[in-house]
């Protein structure tokens, strides 16, 4: 519920009518994406948090890069979401002989009708899964670089658009480093999140047995009917009306000027950091904390849905300093003590 002052805000002044004109009701939409939420939960067990994070990319209109040992569920999570929804997915195994028309397609030459034709690459898909994403050199991951940001690809003098519904999922193994290319820092700015995750706990692994003899033996699942990609395009117009209080407004852009000067906040931080997060990172900080608060029924941010996405948003937009490295801590470690330092509204 929203209190008499958020009413107040102009914010909402016309929220009833841009719900109309979203010719979507807002009842149907969370229903639809509660629906959606279970049905994950109970196909990719033990990774709420992923499943979570998953939702608030397709709702905040982002992609999101997953790290995680193999065997947890990464891929099954992209695939569980493309076969929830009205839409097509493609898996893109990156491997260091892998080429950027293998990913964005090329140029065809047709000699009886002496010209050449566009042939679409796998990034033309709804839902791409780009599997161990740095086992693959620069040149290929910058392939991704404005598919990502501008939602197009260009090939010679032409540029193809990419369907309106599109999230790219990224996995990276941390355990391997040999044969592997650390993402650039431009091309990690275009992922909305960074997840890391984890193994599951003893219960979590005996429902897994559970489930995977279950499919073994072939044994039906419940129904599910697909959520429709109008569904998912107007709960994003719900995503834009949520309500952002102006202190927890003030208090988003202060976290991220201080991943740029954290002595503003905690001297101890100081020399800690080589550049902070950008702009972008501003953006994508605000939307995902829209997105986590209409997920969880809210039509207003509540400082715990600013908390909860900052790290994730925000890990991999900081570069740490030599200093810190050498000191053995990571840019989790630093967003976790800034967020200790710059004080909530």
């Amino acid at each position: 519920m929203s209190t008499a002052a958020e009413i107040s805000d102009p914010s909402f002044a016309h929220a009833g009518e841009a719900r109309r004109i979203a010719g979507h009701s807002p009842e149907a939409t969370r229903k639809d994406f509660d629906r959606l939420q279970d049905r994950l939960n109970s196909l990719v067990l033990g990774q709420p948090a992923l499943i979570e994070r998953l939702l608030i990319s397709l709702l905040a209109d982002g992609h999101l890069l997953v790290e995680g040992a193999p065997g947890l569920a990464k891929t099954t999570a992209i695939k569980t979401l493309a076969q929830s929804l009205e839409a097509d997915d493609h898996r893109i195994q990156f491997t260091p002989d892998l080429l950027p028309a293998d990913v964005t397609g090329s140029d065809i030459f047709e000699p009886e009708a002496a010209r050449f034709r566009f042939e679409k690459g796998p990034i033309f898909h709804n839902l791409v899964l780009a599997d161990e994403i740095n086992r693959a050199p620069a040149k290929v991951q910058s392939a991704l670089l404005e598919a990502m940001g501008e939602r197009q690809v260009t090939v010679g003098k032409y540029s193809y658009p990419l369907p309106e519904l599109f999230l790219v999922m990224a996995t990276q193994n941390p355990i391997e480093q040999e044969g592997t290319y650390p993402l650039p820092e431009a091309q990690l700015d275009r992922f909305l999140m960074y997840v890391t995750v984890d193994h599951p706990g003893a219960e979590v692994e005996h429902q897994v047995l559970h489930l995977m003899r279950d499919q073994a033996q072939k044994k039906p699942c419940a129904s599910f009917d697909p959520v429709g990609q109008s569904s998912i395009l107007a709960a994003r117009k719900e995503v834009e009306l949520v309500h952002m209080a102006p202190s927890l407004e003030n208090y988003l852009v202060q976290l991220v000027l201080a991943t740029r000067d954290p002595s503003l906040y905690a001297e101890e931080l100081a020399g800690k950091v080589e550049w902070g997060a950008s702009p972008r990172g501003t953006i994508a900080l605000d939307r995902c904390s829209r997105a986590r608060a209409w997920l969880h029924g809210r039509d207003f941010v509540d400082p715990e849905d600013v908390l909860s996405v900052a790290p994730d948003v925000l890990r991999h937009r900081v570069l740490l300093s030599y200093r810190a490295r050498a000191e053995g801590m990571t840019s989790g470690d630093f967003i976790q003590a800034l967020i200790a330092a710059v004080p909530l509204p």
